[in-house]
């Protein structure tokens, strides 16, 4: 079993809490409170979960006014002062990258039992897979992160069985077709042969921009050389360090500030003439 660490919370730069200036999207709405992402607000709102002044609301677009109307998820209502939680996890294998589990294995909330507000991972590691996980109540940073359009890197460490060729280096670099959809351009490099000083393995290093399901995995897979271990060290600025499996800690004010700036600036259209 994995010893957790407590966490030191640095101070946190205020943020604007929820817009109280009127009605807002309730995903939005749900998403600012740290509820959930957008996309698992708009979940909570078809299965009935969500209401507002005492009515079940299950269409998407409803509008809420934070500062007059009560919103409430599951009985409870929505709280309008939010304190912005963002952890970095060692996440080692064995667990499943979820608030809850129908099957009752282990999930990386598990990991981090001090941390009372309603975080929830920002992407996914497999149950095999192990590495760096930021868990937040920070909807809007969640979301840009996560979406492909703004491309921010996520860089892992794969050892996978036989030593690729260049030829095969290349092709995972240039794009691999999963689900008749190619991958986008990737970054690849052979660390070392015979990783963990084993034949027939090999270390390589692949920053990605995406994060399809169980992508790298598949991506390896297509060229023929499976995925033995699989290890995610770092997202945008963001690195593992020294954290061991299973720790945890707070990000500090910089590193919040960084992860901002790095989204901001992949986010950015090329100026004129810099196209291609």
């Amino acid at each position: 079993m994995h010893a957790v660490e407590p966490m030191v919370t640095p101070p946190i730069p205020p943020i604007p809490p929820i817009p109280t200036g009127g009605a807002v999207r309730l995903q939005k709405l749900l998403s600012a409170a740290g509820i959930a992402s957008r996309r698992a607000a708009e979940q909570l709102i078809a299965d009935g979960r969500v209401t507002v002044n005492g009515t079940t609301v299950r269409e998407q677009g409803v509008r809420a006014d934070p500062a007059s109307d009560d919103v409430r998820v599951d009985g409870r209502r929505v709280a309008r002062k939010v304190r912005r939680r963002y952890v970095l996890l060692h996440k080692p294998r064995g667990y499943v990258t979820t608030r809850s589990d129908p099957h009752r294995r282990k999930t990386v909330l598990d990991l981090i039992p001090g941390v009372r507000e309603y975080v929830y991972p920002v992407g996914r590691l497999d149950y095999d897979s192990e590495g760096l996980l930021l868990l937040t109540n920070d909807g809007a940073l969640a979301a840009v992160l996560t979406h492909p359009r703004h491309g921010v890197a996520r860089v892992y460490e794969a050892t996978v069985r036989g030593v690729p060729s260049g030829a095969r280096l290349r092709r995972l670099a240039s794009g691999i077709a999963i689900d008749g959809r190619p991958t986008a351009p990737a970054e690849v490099r052979m660390l070392h042969g015979g990783a963990s000083g084993r034949s027939g393995e090999a270390l390589v290093r692949i920053v990605i921009r995406e994060g399809r399901n169980r992508q790298v995995r598949r991506m390896f897979d297509a060229i023929g050389h499976p995925v033995r271990r699989l290890r995610r060290t770092r997202l945008g600025p963001i690195g593992l360090g020294g954290l061991r499996p299973g720790a945890a800690r707070e990000l500090t004010p910089a590193e919040v500030g960084a992860l901002r700036r790095a989204v901001r600036s992949v986010a950015s259209p090329p100026a004129a003439g810099e196209r291609g």
